[in-house]
């Protein structure tokens, strides 16, 4: 179905947002507009090796290309960088990356007609087989620049959906990824020659259709989108049959009023490694973008005994494709639905603050979506083993509330763990039952949902202190002990 698709592509609280106190962009100077400028130490490509291992070796070899349109040119080389890395976790080799400067894209081919025909030259001089542009193409700049350059463009919604199509394991996860990259390709789907535009009715469609298959019929694509609409509505039938799942999982975990957390961040901050350190999950920890696609959940325990759950969530990115938000709003429902946000920043990255202003937008926007205020924040800012001094004396003065650790050497993991127990507050209460012998459900339930602190066997039956869930103290009020 899909072997001609060349791409396999005050109101509610909101979260402030960081500026970098860049001006703006204003007049382009002119050397910049007449030039691509070469981002330098972005080729991965292989040396040292022999024709013959690198014919058995090579991978997609790609040229990125990037439009300047704000921002201090640091953060224009930080985002083409990014580009790379998500290129590299895709298998492809980086040769080149590019950037012209712009007061907007070009409506018709993302960088111009001139400069499409420099990156022409660039593409036959590195041998490339691929170029990867900086931000979300239209169907019309895909197929105007590929025209051009004469080998296969894909923009980088296509690329992070190709990265998610191949870290994707449960039924859930595949699904949801199949479906955001049909979204994505529908409005580009487009023929080759004449076999997309050919016409099913009359002799076309074959003698041996008969009386009443005969007239105008549908072209080829017509019937490949009408079985990409058709899938599509299959995949959310199902997406939605495994939200009841996960809507199960979470009423039950509420009904034992067990405190939630949710950790979220950035692709690659290290929540899963905080994850691990915090409850021994043993979850995959890859130093790659998007190794977390699932969310995993875990049972952990605060100083003072009291119980928690926290979920390691799928990471965000700057220009999150729309698709992927909404293809994966079951799994961005754990995060609404938390008491507590644990969100982890990389202190090493060149811009953290970007970072987070990138994971609170998604956050936001799925928050107004649900009609709610996003849960309580708590910044963590990870990898400090990693990060240098300046730049952690940097965030501390901008970032005063955040909690900094290392989930590698687990240096600030006590704060973390205290700061986490102030904020959660507890929904718990203190009880002193006498429970007849006859109900051994209600001791059992009472080990199951609470905190024993003392038991004692008497005349009447078993005396325990403890504390228990609000709910579960209500229904044991008949057997106080006075």
């Amino acid at each position: 179905m899909l072997s001609d698709i060349r791409a396999n592509l005050d109101s509610p609280m909101t979260y402030p947002e960081f500026s970098n106190d860049n001006p703006s962009v204003g007049e382009l100077a002119l050397e910049d507009r007449t030039a691509l400028r070469r981002v330098a130490g972005l080729s991965t490509e292989l040396t040292d090796v022999s024709e013959v291992e690198y014919r058995q070796l090579r991978l997609e070899r790609v040229v990125l290309v990037g439009v300047w349109t704000e921002g201090s040119a640091a953060d224009a080389d930080a985002s083409l960088a990014e580009l790379a890395a998500l290129a590299e976790t895709a298998g492809s080799e980086v040769l080149d990356g590019l950037i012209q400067r712009r007061d907007k894209p070009d409506p018709s081919t993302y960088i111009g007609s001139g400069k499409a025909l420099e990156l022409r030259e660039i593409v036959v001089a590195t041998g490339a087989d691929t170029v990867i542009c900086d931000g979300e193409l239209s169907p019309a700049q895909l197929n105007a620049l590929e025209k051009v350059v004469k080998v296969k463009v894909i923009d980088r919604t296509a690329l992070i959906l190709d990265i998610f199509a191949q870290h994707a394991t449960s039924r859930e996860g595949k699904a949801q990824v199949s479906l955001a990259q049909m979204e994505y390709m529908l409005p580009r789907l487009r023929g080759w020659g004449e076999s997309m535009s050919r016409q099913a009715g009359g002799r076309a469609g074959g003698a041996g259709g008969g009386v009443g298959t005969r007239g105008p019929g549908e072209t080829k694509i017509e019937t490949d989108r009408r079985r990409i609409r058709e899938r599509m509505a299959k995949l959310r039938r199902e997406i939605k049959d495994m939200k009841k799942i996960r809507d199960t999982q979470r009423s039950g975990r509420r009904r034992t009023e067990i405190p939630s957390i949710a950790i979220v961040g950035y692709t690659n901050a290290g929540k899963s490694s905080l994850l691990n350190a915090l409850t021994g999950a043993g979850v995959l920890v890859e130093n790659a973008l998007f190794a977390t696609l699932e969310p995993t959940t875990r049972r952990g325990q605060f100083d003072d005994g009291r119980p928690f759950v926290l979920t390691d969530t799928v990471g965000f990115v700057r220009h999150l494709p729309t698709q992927l938000v909404e293809a994966f709003r079951s799994t961005l429902e754990e995060v609404v639905d938390a008491e507590l946000l644990v969100h982890v920043v990389d202190g090493s990255d060149v811009n953290p603050l970007a970072q987070i202003n990138a994971v609170r937008q998604v956050i936001n926007e799925v928050a107004a979506e649900y009609d709610i205020a996003p849960p309580p924040e708590l910044l963590v800012v990870n990898k400090t083993d990693a990060a240098d001094g300046v730049t952690l004396a940097q965030l501390r003065r901008a970032l005063p509330g955040a909690v900094f650790v290392s989930a590698h050497t687990g240096d600030g993991l006590d704060r973390l763990r205290a700061r986490m127990a102030e904020l959660v507050v507890p929904t718990d209460t203190v009880v002193d039952v006498t429970i007849p012998y006859s109900r051994g459900d209600l001791v059992a339930r009472l080990h199951a949902d609470g905190r024993i602190d003392a038991t004692e066997h008497t005349e009447r039956g078993t005396r325990i202190k403890a504390r228990v869930p609000v709910s579960l103290a209500a229904g044991l009020a008949d057997y106080a002990t006075y």
